[in-house]
C-alpha cells in the first residue's frame, strides 16, 4: 500500500512516516507540506492513499482534496486533522473523502489506512457520533427532488448515520426484512451500488 502524507508540520510529517513505516504492508511514497504540494505530488507519484492534514497556509486540504477528486474520481483521501469542526466534517463528506480520523487517535491511523485500502469508509466515533446533528435537519428538504417518499428519507438517513438494518428497524418499527426491500428499491431508484454509496449520496444533497 502506498502512501503520500501530507502536512504543514513537517515534525508530524515525520513522525507520520515512522509510525507508518513499522507496518510492513505499508510504503509511505512521499511528503508534502501544502495543499497545492498534495494535488501535485499525487499527480506525480499516483499513491494508493492519501493522508493529509486539513487546515494549510494557503491551498487548504479540503480544497486540495476537491481538486484531486475531481480529476480522479477513485482517488482515497483520508483525512488527519486535529479540528473536529462541523463545517469541516460536512464539506470532507460532500466531496468524497475517505475518512476522516483525529490526531488523538494515533491507534486507530493504521487500521484506518488499511480499511480504506479495502474500499471502506473510516470516520472516527466522536465524528460519526456528530454526524445526525448536522444531517437531518436538512435531510428531508434536500432529498425531496429525488421523488423519494418521507419513510425512503428517513431510512437513508438511518443508513447515512450508520445503523445497521436490525437497527434501523428497531428504531422505525418497521421489520429487518421491510427495511431490506425499501433500501434495494431506493438503490435502484437512485442509481446507487450499496450503502456506503447512498451515505455519500445522503451527505452531497443535505
Amino acid at each position: 500500500m502506498k502512501v503520500l502524507i501530507i502536512d504543514d508540520d513537517r515534525l508530524v510529517c515525520a513522525a507520520l512516516k515512522t509510525i507508518l513505516e513499522t507496518d510492513a504492508e505499508i510504503e509511505v511514497v512521499g511528503t508534502g507540506y501544502s495543499g497545492q504540494q498534495a494535488v501535485e505530488m499525487y499527480r506525480q507519484l499516483k499513491p494508493d492513499i492519501l493522508l493529509m492534514d486539513i487546515r494549510m497556509d494557503g491551498m487548504s486540504g479540503l480544497e486540495a482534496a476537491q481538486e484531486i477528486l475531481s480529476a480522479d474520481q477513485n482517488a482515497r483521501v483520508l483525512f488527519l486533522t486535529t479540528f473536529s469542526d462541523d463545517e469541516y466534517i460536512v464539506r470532507a463528506f460532500r466531496i468524497g473523502a475517505k475518512g476522516y480520523i483525529l490526531k488523538q487517535n494515533y491507534e486507530s491511523l493504521i487500521p484506518s489506512l488499511k480499511a480504506v485500502y479495502m474500499g471502506q469508509r473510516v470516520f472516527g466515533d466522536e465524528i460519526i457520533a456528530r454526524m445526525p446533528q448536522f444531517g437531518e435537519s436538512a435531510g428531508k428538504s434536500g432529498l425531496k427532488k429525488f421523488n423519494l417518499s418521507d419513510r425512503e428519507i428517513e431510512i437513508v438517513t438511518q443508513v447515512a448515520n450508520g445503523l445497521s438494518n436490525r437497527e434501523i428497524s428497531e428504531v422505525l418499527y418497521l421489520s429487518e426484512g421491510t427495511v431490506r426491500n425499501y433500501i434495494s428499491s431506493i438503490l435502484e431508484k437512485l442509481g446507487l451500488r450499496d450503502r456506503t454509496q447512498l451515505a455519500v449520496f445522503y451527505y452531497r444533497n443535505t
